[in-house]
């Protein structure tokens, strides 16, 4: 295995892509073992928080793609985690509900990425954890409003 250069590793940006990479698998592979996707969490999340919505909502609330949206929630449908009805306002939009099971399958999932989180931090004492976050949630805050 090759060395990377320190001047690399020395660089914020470089350090947040590679851990970001391997975050990126750790919870792959925990929605894995319960039979979901990164989409999946993202949208019975939001529906969870913010009640039903439409698909355009969804997109936007989750920062996904309209055909990704559409693709997750077929999907979800197809599990029996969220309902789709036609909304009685414009019969050409869908509106979208979180069910019974869709429920259980956030919990399975939140379980999941809990020990994702744990996995991904475990160096880490809790408040250098809280320190973490806040800082990432700052410097991702920064960028979104731009």
């Amino acid at each position: 295995m090759e060395e990377t250069p320190a001047r690399l590793t020395a660089k914020p940006s470089w350090l947040l892509t590679q851990l970001a990479v391997h975050a990126h698998r750790l919870a792959s592979d925990g929605f894995g073992e319960v039979g979901a996707r990164g989409y999946h969490y993202r949208i019975l999340a939001a529906l969870h928080e913010f009640g039903v919505a439409s698909q355009a909502e969804l997109g936007r609330r989750c920062s996904m793609d309209r055909s990704d949206v559409v693709a997750a929630i077929n999907q979800l449908a197809g599990q029996g985690f969220v309902e789709r009805t036609p909304d009685p306002e414009d019969r050409r939009r869908n509106i979208v509900a979180l069910t019974v099971a869709g429920e259980e399958q956030l919990r399975r999932m939140d379980r999941a990425l809990d020990k994702v989180q744990d996995d991904l931090l475990g160096p880490l004492p809790a408040e250098d954890r809280q320190t973490l976050t806040r800082l990432l949630t700052r410097l991702l805050a920064h960028h979104q409003r731009r």
